[in-house]
């Protein structure tokens, strides 16, 4: 049940162009963060700001092994799971300006924006509140009957929380088709999750509802991609629920207001060094020949090129309306 999910081979499920694709998408999550990061320094970006750099593999690993009926939600760490879900960065990065132009039109900000032509369902500032919205997601998939699965990630942290286990109970009862992803950044708030948990062992929080666990190496793309792989199959297949407890690491902060003084600069460097998932696949790509040098520099400038339009785009778009205020809001008859 603990062991690491194995690869038979870097290349079983990716063919040299989809790869290639997955590490652009990786580089585009990690230099939109880095925009957006910017831009809250500037002051163009109030509230809250959560920055997925460091764990751009765990997403664009397990997006990629999904069908266009399956549903993604998350926490509010969640611009990485917008891109992988195909979202528009301008639209993204309108949303975190509080621009009408935005996927919530200006109103749900960094945590809360949705898109119900990508499947993607938030978005969610209530630390585990997305866990058992994911479980009635993947009812709804299995009451249309339309071999759609649920995607629910959440944190280290939001494993902790009473509602999670309900939510296991409910879906192993009912047999639902959910893969619950913890993304074990090895830090909360601002305390590590082996001083957090009783028993950081995530994998094996499912066992008592009888709901198969696995780890998974979160800073290696084909590893995740394995995982997805059975994940995915277990699931669709009408077995019920699986959890992947996927070790991952964030180099920023928390949030953009936390200094990060609980770890060292050197342990954030060694993992920069030693492990960072982009350029794992950057140097597998060039090592195998399946890319070279200049093509490299040719995505990379073409995603700057995105965010500079990303950029003009929510700048200029107005700001809500204040009739905007009175839209979307359940009022009781």
């Amino acid at each position: 049940m603990g062991t690491p999910i194995s690869m038979s081979s870097p290349l079983k499920h990716y063919t040299p162009e989809t790869l290639l694709a997955a590490y652009e998408k990786m580089l585009l999550i990690r230099r939109f963060e880095e925009k957006s990061g910017q831009l809250y320094g500037m002051g163009l970006i109030g509230g809250f700001c959560h920055l997925y750099i460091g764990q751009e593999a765990v997403v664009v690993g397990l997006q990629s092994a999904l069908q266009p009926q399956d549903t993604v939600i998350t926490s509010y760490r969640d611009h990485g799971h917008m891109l992988a879900c195909d979202m528009e960065p301008r639209g993204v990065l309108a949303e975190l300006t509080g621009r009408s132009g935005g996927y919530s039109r200006g109103k749900g900000g960094s945590m809360h924006m949705f898109s119900r032509e990508k499947n993607f369902f938030g978005g969610h500032g209530i630390v585990g509140a997305q866990v058992p919205i994911g479980t009635g997601m993947a009812f709804a998939h299995r009451y249309k009957k339309d071999k759609g699965v649920c995607l629910s990630y959440f944190g280290d942290g939001a494993a902790n929380q009473g509602q999670v286990y309900e939510s296991f109970n409910m879906a192993s009862l009912w047999k639902l088709p959910i893969i619950y992803i913890i993304e074990d950044n090895q830090y909360g708030m601002g305390t590590s999750s082996i001083r957090a948990s009783a028993n950081a062992d995530f994998h094996r929080r499912g066992e008592p509802f009888h709901i198969p666990g696995r780890i998974v190496d979160g800073m290696d793309l084909f590893a995740v991609r394995e995982a997805a792989e059975w994940a995915v199959a277990h699931a669709r297949s009408g077995k019920g629920p699986v959890l992947l407890h996927v070790k991952t690491y964030r180099y920023r902060g928390h949030s953009m207001s936390d200094p990060g003084k609980y770890r060292s600069k050197e342990e954030v460097e060694k993992m920069r060094q030693e492990n960072d998932p982009i350029e794992k696949i950057r140097n597998f790509l060039l090592d195998q020949k399946l890319t070279n040098e200049e093509q490299m520099k040719d995505i990379d400038k073409s995603i700057k090129e995105i965010l500079i339009d990303a950029v003009e785009f929510a700048q200029s778009s107005p700001e809500p309306d204040p009739v905007e205020l009175y839209t979307d809001v359940l009022i009781p008859s």
